[in-house]
């Protein structure tokens, strides 16, 4: 049975795939972007362990892979939707490179100043 998104004024149905996420495909891609942004901005303080880091890149990865089966499930949905989905993968890749990228300027300059 399928449920209906936990964004307020929202009534759009919620795929399978995302039932654990209680969001429609439009407000978990919003969800992501956010927390690709906030992630970028939180690497981008050069103040962010290793250990933060791959938590990080879990997250992006689990995040990827369940919006890759949201996209091959089946579910009908708009050509704006599926347009959606590769704009969000897109950032989800966009968003790893960033923080990798971040990573080694951070190994740089620990090498350098110490």
């Amino acid at each position: 049975m399928l449920s209906a998104c936990s964004a307020k004024g929202c009534k759009a149905v919620v795929p399978s795939e995302l039932d654990g996420e209680h969001m429609c495909i439009l407000h978990f891609t919003l969800f992501l972007e956010q927390e690709c942004a906030d992630m970028r901005r939180e690497t981008a303080t050069a103040h962010t362990s290793h250990e933060r880091q791959v938590e990080m890149f879990k997250k992006i990865q689990n995040r990827g892979d369940v919006l890759v089966r949201v996209a091959t499930s089946g579910f009908t949905m708009t050509d704006e939707i599926k347009a959606r989905i590769l704009s969000t993968l897109l950032t989800l890749m966009n968003c790893r490179e960033s923080m990798e990228r971040s990573a080694m300027r951070q190994s740089a300059l620990r090498r350098f100043a110490g």
